[in-house]
């Protein structure tokens, strides 16, 4: 910014100078200038007798030359001063034009009050997790129904998905979710510029993966200090972990988002479980701990004939190694 700021005061010193000069020597050939009497015949530049050659190569050449010389020294010292602070004014322009767009993105995730779409009103202010009111029909009853949907947080969720999936979710939505399509593509009212503006907002307040580590440590240390769960790994897999909102029994466990969780791992959003389909789905438990870590892309094979939809979080920034493990030895055993 220091240096994008010293760029633009020599480039306006710079125009500054060139402007005085142009108009001094306007001004003065205007002072010259003698208002023409007579014969166009004989007035005109090209008729009339001019300065002999003493004159012109004395005083009024030197003057000339003068001239000429000052207005080289501005433009030979400021053009080098100028582009010597370009790189630092081509950065501070991405900054700033990031920060603008970071800008828009703030003002459509804002609540519906304060002329946003909303985004604020469920996932809560910078992300940092809610509650919606969510009416759904019930699959098993088809009563139709309302209940409060926990929203995740979206502090850490550059970690688990690649920009490209997030794009992919912001558009076409979470089906069986209040989260809805809200890209043109998906039927929803933003276009891709609008998009891209959200994304740049939400990257702004992303914590770092060391905080979301020391949330999930802490979170997971008061979840087995109230002996609600038998292992680690149960607890991993249920519980939320402040801004970080890791869970997977939130896309696996039916019932979950909105407290009324049915079968652990019975499948929801994200497939079954239970009855060893992990096993089988994953043969060699590297190979599990490392889809957990990773998450799935899209087209891209993993376990035994499974094909990535991009729709799996990938956790590997946000938990260690021992905790996946941990989560992998649960689902084994589901």
């Amino acid at each position: 910014m220091v240096f994008a700021n010293a760029a633009r005061n020599i480039g306006i010193v710079v125009a500054v100078l060139a402007l005085l000069g142009w108009l001094v020597y306007v001004f003065a050939n205007l002072r010259r200038a003698k208002p023409e009497v007579g014969s166009e015949i004989e007035l005109a530049p090209n008729r009339k007798p001019f300065y002999d050659d003493d004159k012109l190569e004395t005083k009024r050449l030197d003057r000339a030359l003068g001239w000429g010389v000052a207005l080289l020294v501005v433009v030979g010292v400021g053009l080098p001063l100028y582009w010597l602070a370009e790189p630092g004014r081509q950065s501070g322009a991405i900054t700033n034009f990031d920060a603008t767009i970071a800008g828009w993105g703030e003002e459509l995730f804002a609540t519906t009050a304060a002329g946003g779409f909303n985004c604020a009103g469920c996932h809560g202010a910078e992300g940092i997790g809610g509650v919606a009111n969510y009416t759904f029909t019930d699959p098993l009853t088809g009563e139709v129904r309302t209940v409060p949907w926990s929203a995740p947080a979206l502090q850490t969720v550059l970690y688990k998905f690649s920009e490209d999936e997030l794009r992919y979710i912001l558009v076409y939505g979470r089906p069986f979710s209040p989260m809805s399509a809200w890209g043109l593509a998906g039927g929803g009212p933003m276009n891709d510029q609008q998009i891209d503006s959200l994304i740049e907002y939400i990257k702004s307040f992303q914590i770092t993966p060391e905080e979301a580590q020391a949330e999930v440590q802490a979170a997971l240390d008061t979840a087995m200090a109230s002996g609600q769960y038998d292992s680690e790994g149960e607890a991993l897999f249920n519980l939320t972990a402040g801004q970080g909102a890791y869970n997977c029994a939130r896309c696996h466990t039916r019932g979950w988002s909105f407290g009324e969780p049915q079968v652990s791992g019975g499948g929801a959003f994200g497939p079954n479980l239970t009855g060893g389909s992990t096993v089988r789905q994953f043969p060699d438990v590297s190979s599990q701990v490392q889809f957990i870590q990773n998450g799935s892309e899209n087209g891209k094979v993993y376990g035994v004939n499974g094909q990535g939809s991009g729709r799996m979080p990938g956790f590997g920034q946000i938990l260690t190694e021992e905790q996946v493990q941990a989560i992998v030895d649960y689902e084994r055993g589901l």
